[in-house]
């Protein structure tokens, strides 16, 4: 088992938590975005084995940051919504200068991957306008609340595996988010279960359409992740507050993110380097 893999569960079950902010980010900085697509994708493969040793303990770190961050985070968006906020844009812009290095961006990107950016870049951002839609937070399933939360998690895991745009963002979109957070907070299993169900299949699916755009437009594909990572900014992105301490806060946080983002992603560049010696 690679035990390792728990601590970058934790960060990519924190990020999956927060509307805007995404797990496949923090994988795409941990180094470890192709091995989870690869994982995920050949579960039913041969090499299961091998992949559980690497998705197991994945799967621990994020199942007890969802459990145990949807409290902190919840506590956190209500008594300290502006510095927290600017705390997740500094995490995500800070990923900005990685994707464009790992892409070559400044000497491969032409005219098409720019419009390639530029579509989902358009199509995050506006999401910024869209409101939570007013339904009731469900409590009790019945057949066809089931199925719609079986669903909602089937769209949301595809968003999850995408470096940029995050599953809790579409929970959101749908109006299904106070209730998964709800569940959560509250341990109610069936609605737990339902809605990851819904995610483990979403996951499955969708791992193979990553893998295989990945492998197949590697440059498009970087340019549309580019594209959806610089667009959730705008979803993220909540206004200053009129006290100028809590700016001054909130600025300072928007740095921390920035050099959390970095220096997570050198220590495990440290790290690569050292297993290869």
């Amino acid at each position: 088992m690679e035990w390792k893999n728990i601590y970058r569960g934790i960060l990519m079950g924190i990020c999956d938590v927060v509307p805007g902010v995404s797990g496949g980010t923090i994988a795409f900085i941990l180094g470890i975005y192709d091995r989870l697509i690869e994982a995920i994708s050949g579960f039913f493969s041969k090499d299961w084995a091998k992949h559980l040793k690497f998705l197991i303990p994945l799967g621990i770190g994020i199942v007890s940051a969802l459990l145990l961050f949807s409290h902190i985070l919840d506590y956190l968006l209500k008594t300290y919504p502006e510095p927290t906020h600017f705390l997740f844009l500094g995490l995500i812009i800070g990923v900005l200068p990685l994707l464009a290095k790992e892409s070559d961006m400044k000497n491969t990107f032409t005219a098409r991957h720019y419009i390639a950016l530029l579509i989902p870049l358009v199509l995050v951002a506006s999401m910024a306008f869209l409101q939570e839609s007013s339904r009731p937070v469900i409590e009790t399933l019945t057949l066809s609340s089931a199925i719609s939360l079986f669903f909602a998690g089937w769209l949301a895991s595809m968003s999850m595996l995408l470096p940029g745009i995050s599953g809790s963002l579409v929970l959101l979109i749908l109006g299904y988010y106070a209730t998964a957070i709800a569940a959560l907070k509250g341990l109610n299993l069936p609605i737990i279960l339902v809605i990851g169900a819904g995610v483990a299949i979403g996951f499955i699916v969708s791992s193979k359409v990553i893998k295989y755009v990945l492998h197949h437009y590697p440059k498009m594909t970087f340019a549309a992740i580019i594209g959806l990572v610089m667009g959730s900014t705008a979803v993220v992105y909540q206004g200053f507050s009129p006290s100028m301490l809590v700016n001054v806060v909130c600025v300072l946080t928007f740095i921390a993110g920035v050099i959390i983002v970095q220096f997570i992603a050198r220590t495990n560049d440290r790290m690569v380097q050292k297993r290869e010696v």
